[in-house]
């Protein structure tokens, strides 16, 4: 079933809004600068979205020719590895921007029909369910998300949203049958992954089934007040508490405390989008690698948590002995459910969100901070790629981490429960925290 222009156009419309919403603050030097090596000039962000949306949505499915020469090589992100992007001739603010309309302009013409070829149903393949058009606005959400990195890398100026919203004051986290702050999720089999309608990146599927012997999982990510007591026990200087991989990694860097910290005048200071202060006692800690993280539950007397771990925690269901689309059930997210949608710029207190815990009453599994997990980048039993290998096959292997539940700067559309996202572990700047297990 082809999907209704209307609801193509509206899906297409919002999630620009919110791209421009995002850099509508920003003078054009900010957007052309490259804020740290890792991290693209958001011009070329911003360029790149545009130009997936022409490659799938016109020259996938109409063959259409390129709108402007060179931009396919350009804002490939395979031909130019992300410290390369800033010395790229990336456009002009007026040509950029030129662009971008053009391509919307024609996608709109375009409607949601196929051009006349049709190899092998892809096509029709493409457009069944929306899949093409879906694919493109979460693209564009993920990059919104990659903006906002680059944002909180950038110190001067201040950030200043056009856009926010005020986040509900933390709450006691103390579920039926918590010991030490920890969930004991039982022995048993439980499905994982996804075959379930609707849009889906292919690493998510397929559905699979899973046994793990019974654990213990954090009630709540790991605060500041938490990472704190690590920091003064000396945390970053004890190498019994860090994997031969990780004290190298500490040791190259200097790293002393999460990234965008400081000592100054005996105490900590945390520099979120420009503003600098204290940190919160009770909001999730963030900006930490896979390194710290492991650490951190090392001297914890835990461990992270497996990505299976992860996922029967969030979204299975015993009582109804299947799993849910988010840790709370299946209606989408809302504010009340979780801290989502980037409007919050950045986290909230633990227990904001009573209404957002899983079955096994386990606080904040969607939003708030990424979750790094044990398991390294692998395809479920039955992978297929699609629409292209890019997306996740060439990832796949032990270089990459996997990371799970969303942070408060993931759209809601991209924080399905299945949803499965992957660095390298020495990466900082996402908005990644942490939450240990242990065996039972």
């Amino acid at each position: 079933m082809s999907p209704d222009p209307s609801g193509i156009r509206a899906r297409l419309e919002t999630v620009r809004e919110r791209t421009l919403s995002l850099i509508a603050p920003l003078e054009w030097p900010v957007l052309r600068k490259q804020q740290i090596p890792i991290l693209s000039p958001m011009v070329w962000d911003l360029g790149h979205i545009g130009n997936f949306e022409e490659t799938w949505l016109l020259g996938e499915l109409t063959g259409a020719p390129p709108l402007a020469q060179g931009y396919a090589e350009m804002f490939d992100p395979a031909r130019n590895p992300r410290p390369t992007r800033e010395a790229l001739p990336l456009p002009d603010r007026a040509t950029l921007f030129d662009y971008l309309g053009r391509v919307r302009e024609r996608v709109l013409a375009a409607g949601n029909g196929a051009g006349p070829r049709d190899a092998a149903g892809r096509l029709s393949r493409l457009l069944a369910g929306g899949f093409v058009h879906e694919l493109v606005a979460e693209h564009e959400e993920q990059h919104q998300e990659t903006i906002l990195q680059a944002l909180q890398a950038c110190a001067d100026p201040p950030y200043r949203p056009a856009l926010r919203r005020p986040t509900p004051p933390g709450r006691p986290v103390d579920p039926p049958g918590a010991v030490e702050g920890m969930v004991r999720i039982p022995a048993g089999p439980f499905v994982m992954g996804t075959d379930r309608p609707g849009f889906a990146y292919d690493n998510e599927r397929r559905a699979h089934e899973r046994e793990l012997p019974d654990y213990w999982i954090d009630a709540a990510p790991a605060t500041h007040a938490d990472y704190l007591a690590f920091l003064d026990a000396g945390g970053y200087r004890e190498r019994r508490w860090w994997s031969e991989a990780g004290w190298a990694w500490r040791e190259e860097t200097g790293a002393e405390a999460p990234l965008y910290w400081r000592h100054h005048g005996g105490r900590w200071l945390r520099r979120r989008f420009g503003d600098e202060g204290e940190p919160p006692p009770r909001e999730p800690v963030m900006h930490v690698s896979y390194w710290e993280a492991q650490a951190f539950a090392r001297w914890a007397g835990k461990r992270l948590p497996t990505e299976p771990e992860w996922e029967k925690a969030a979204l299975w269901d015993p009582a109804a002995d299947r799993p849910r689309l988010y840790p709370w059930g299946d209606e989408p997210p809302t504010p009340e459910r979780a801290n989502l949608d980037q409007l919050a710029f950045g986290p909230a207190e633990v227990g904001a969100y009573p209404a957002g815990v899983s079955a096994y009453g386990v606080h904040g599994m969607a939003g708030d901070a990424w979750e790094w997990t044990a398991s390294d980048f692998a395809a479920y039993p039955g992978f297929e790629a699609f629409p292209y290998r890019e997306y996740s096959e060439v990832f796949f292997g032990p270089e990459y981490k996997v990371l799970r539940g969303g942070s408060w700067a993931t759209r809601p559309a991209v924080a399905r429960g299945t949803f499965r996202n992957w660095d390298y572990p020495i990466r900082r700047q996402i908005f990644t925290g942490i939450r240990c297990a242990r065996d039972g």
